[in-house]
């Protein structure tokens, strides 16, 4: 059954570690990059507000340049500038003004304010300024490439090669951290050190056992960074590429729980790159920074509509909304009323009624995005964001639109009983008992996000996304003007050829 998801991390750890963050009750933390100029970059600013940062955005965006950004800002023997940035003698003259500044939290050099220092590439190098000392971990690409592919480890492959050592055993927290994350049993789980710089994982399950060289990447991948993580020093900072790379989902979400366990145990900072919805779910808005050619905005934001905002779709117009429930409101309006164009659009969350209309306006003034694909703005009925039509923003009917859906059929609910009950897959006779869940749900709710979910629990664990469904539709029946305005608005800006407005 498809459902909400339920991060296993507490609330209350969330807003604690915004709060470490904005007091800077950190030893050593990265506050800010300010990306003067680089690659395409040119007067940006990121902050990093909470502990664990995902930093989204379609290929190309800018996300390795803000991570190669935050690994350059101290003085670490493993992380060199070039390895983010190389500079070629063929096509690489540009560099040679690029600035990078950053704010930085090192109670060590100054107890209670923030430090500045920054990184220039000048006379073919970068330098750097009084740079203060950090451990800072890098997982690239290549630690999902699989053991057997790595030429690091192909000496270790071969019957030549004989271990005299003894395995050991993974360490209690590392055992116990990949557990949750992979979510299979590490007990039987030993390392080898093979050689001065190099280990071996060796797995089993107390009959059998079997190499690293055997493992799954990510499997592989995941014991490694959690191995040296929990060795790590507290206030390191960790930077990963493509976090989600030979990853289910599921590990995904647990890998990111991890990351902001291990800032609440050990004051451990850390940023990563990915294209996963996943690896944002368990994330606060402030926490996540999308990047798309050389432009950065705080917020959660859905792929999708990263990929709408650079034209990368093959809609001919993006609507941008607030919420999930938003999209499949104005969805099932753009589907009763243009259902022979319905491919012709593209209805997309952006977190927040302002976001929405700002992502809009932006996509609107950039004339290389909008001859691609045309957009307009679909705010909910309580947002501040006011209605201005001319220049593409409307909004939905009512206040809150899960409140307007809801108390509508509540209100009516003798009439519309039935209705629902068939609309939510349950038998006609059930019908009572969906009136009785309703005004229920009415009676006690406190959160509207969660009003279709409690309903279709108490229903008979019927799913959020069919409940919801159920009730749109008979909203939309008992409203045919509204739904045509709405999906007017959608048809007009999708039929108009004439200049579009940035402002």
């Amino acid at each position: 059954m498809a459902g909400r998801y339920r991060s296993e991390i507490r609330d209350s750890v969330i807003r604690d570690l915004i709060d470490k963050v904005k007091k800077q009750n950190f030893g050593s933390y990265l506050r800010r990059v300010r990306l003067t100029k680089v690659r395409a970059f040119r007067n940006e600013e990121v902050a990093f507000d909470f502990p664990v940062t995902a930093l989204v955005g379609t290929n190309g965006g800018g996300k390795s340049t803000i991570l190669g950004a935050a690994a350059i800002a101290f003085a670490n023997k493993s992380i060199k500038p070039a390895l983010f940035f190389p500079k070629s003698s063929v096509g690489d003259d540009s560099m040679a003004d690029w600035s990078i500044g950053f704010d930085i939290v090192d109670k060590k050099t100054n107890a209670t304010h923030l430090i500045q220092r920054s990184a220039r590439f000048k006379n073919l190098k970068w330098a750097r300024d009084d740079l203060v000392e950090r451990p800072v971990i890098y997982f690239g690409i290549q630690r999902t490439v699989p053991a057997g592919e790595r030429r690091e480890f192909k000496r270790f492959a071969t019957n030549r090669f004989k271990y005299n050592g003894t395995l050991q055993a993974l360490g209690d927290a590392v055992r116990e951290q990949v557990t949750r994350v992979l979510g299979k049993d590490m007990t039987h789980f030993n390392s080898a050190d093979v050689s001065s710089s190099r280990r071996l994982y060796v797995g089993g399950d107390g009959e059998i056992t079997y190499s690293e060289f055997h493992f799954g990447a990510g499997e592989s991948s995941i014991i490694r960074m959690v191995g040296e993580m929990e060795a790590a020093p507290e206030n390191s900072l960790v930077l990963i590429e493509e976090l989600e790379n030979g990853l289910h989902p599921v590990a995904v979400r647990r890998m990111v729980e991890y990351l902001i366990d291990i800032a609440e145990r050990k004051s451990i900072q850390s940023i990563f790159t990915t294209h996963s919805e996943d690896a944002l779910a368990p994330l606060p808005p402030e926490a996540i920074w999308s990047s798309i050619d050389g432009r950065v905005q705080q917020g959660r934001i859905s792929i999708e509509a990263l990929r709408a905002i650079s034209g990368r779709i093959d809609e001919r117009i993006a609507v941008f909304v607030e919420d999930a429930f938003a999209k499949e409101w104005v969805e099932s309006m753009i589907r009763a009323e243009m259902p022979g164009r319905i491919d012709e659009v593209g209805v997309y969350a952006v977190s927040g009624g302002e976001r929405a209309a700002k992502t809009h306006l932006s996509h609107r003034a950039n004339p290389a995005v909008n001859d691609k694909i045309k957009c307009v703005c679909v705010v909910d009925g309580d947002s501040a964001v006011k209605s201005d039509e001319a220049n593409g923003i409307t909004r939905l009917p009512g206040a809150a639109p899960e409140t307007c859906v809801f108390n509508h059929v509540r209100k009516h609910i003798n009439a519309l009983g039935m209705r629902l009950a068939v609309g939510m897959h349950l038998a006609p006779e059930k019908e009572a008992d969906v009136k009785r869940v309703v005004e229920d749900v009415s009676n006690t709710n406190r959160d509207p996000h969660l009003l279709f979910n409690q309903v279709g629990q108490k229903s008979g664990m019927v799913s959020e996304s069919v409940t919801r469904s159920a009730f749109i539709a008979l909203w939309n029946a008992d409203h045919p003007v509204e739904v045509r305005r709405i999906a007017e608005f959608v048809r007009q800006a999708l039929d108009d050829d004439g200049p579009k407005s940035g402002s």
